[in-house]
């Protein structure tokens, strides 16, 4: 693996863009080729999984993990961005904690969820948050996410603090506003951290130098970075992502390598039949990620695409 190439974990600060708070890593692995797999709003802190070198094709895999969140309502007051950053639109007389509670069920398992209109989601092909910030009224249509659990944890009028586990595409931001509404009320979220996302954990993550101080930091915390710097393994797709690995032999490696046919490859794979993408390793490196689609196997990725 080249040193600048594989996955990180990143504890985002708050008051950054999460494109900001790749800065240091660009820097110290001296590549512009760095992203995150799942967008933390500015106001939000927590765990940004970053990819980096020929990695970053493998961010929609990554992109699927479901998301785990503590999140800090104030209850009675709602902005235009649903946080703390936004301008206040409306007040209401804050709910009891038994109508807070009562209302939780109804927001677990498969819901309907109208996005924030200030978020980074398309409309007619331009950002729904440019064009909130126009002035243009918009209507953010209903979309399927699916929220696994949702607890309170803490009631402090005029705050509740809330875990909630989700699948991707899950707005805690609308959660928030929505709970609150069927409590009789509004709300915003006041303070947001992201926990977990699939089987990755803040707890792991390394806190970057702050954005401003880009191209100024100590060796010791480029090292860091550097140290931080996982790599492709076997262990990275089953353990982590839940992908099965095939280990392959040299033949079909270099027939991989090529972009060869795939009828190689067993329709089921041993123990997890049902599988629709492996990832296929030779001599301890990733070969591939490989997808069945219309009952065959097609190339998702390929370590020497570039």
């Amino acid at each position: 693996m080249k040193i600048n190439e594989g996955y990180l974990l990143l504890n985002k600060k708050p008051g950054y863009s999460s494109f900001e708070s790749l800065f240091a890593v660009k820097k110290a692995l001296g590549t512009g080729k760095v992203c995150h797999t799942g967008t933390l709003d500015k106001f939000a802190d927590g765990l940004l999984v970053v990819l980096a070198g020929r990695a970053v094709k493998l961010s929609a895999w990554f992109s699927l993990c479901d998301k785990r969140y503590y999140g800090r309502i104030k209850i009675g007051e709602e902005t235009d961005t649903l946080d703390p950053e936004g301008t206040v639109i409306a007040r209401a007389e804050p709910c009891s904690r038994e109508a807070f509670e009562s209302a939780i069920p109804g927001f677990v398992g498969e819901i309907l969820q109208a996005p924030p209109e200030y978020s980074a989601l398309h409309v007619n092909g331009t950002r729904a948050h440019l064009l909130a910030r126009r002035g243009i009224a918009l209507k953010m249509e209903k979309r399927p996410v699916t929220v696994y659990r949702l607890d309170l944890v803490s009631w402090d009028p005029p705050f509740a603090d809330i875990n909630v586990h989700c699948s991707k595409g899950t707005y805690i931001r609308s959660l928030a506003r929505d709970i609150a509404a069927a409590a009789g009320t509004r709300a915003r979220l006041a303070a947001l951290t992201r926990t977990a996302v699939g089987n990755f954990s803040l707890d792991e993550a390394l806190s970057p130098p702050d954005p401003e101080h880009a191209g100024r930091e100590s060796e010791e915390e480029r090292e860091a970075i550097r140290g931080a710097l996982m790599p492709l393994s076997a262990d990275l797709f089953e353990r982590r992502l839940g992908i099965p690995v095939l280990e392959i032999g040299e033949k079909e490696a270099a027939a991989v390598s090529h972009g060869a046919s795939l009828r190689f490859l067993p329709d089921g794979l041993p123990g997890k039949e049902t599988a629709g993408t492996a990832a296929l390793f030779h001599g301890g490196a990733l070969a591939a990620l490989v997808e069945k689609k219309d009952g065959s196997w097609k190339y998702g990725y390929v370590t020497n695409s570039g």
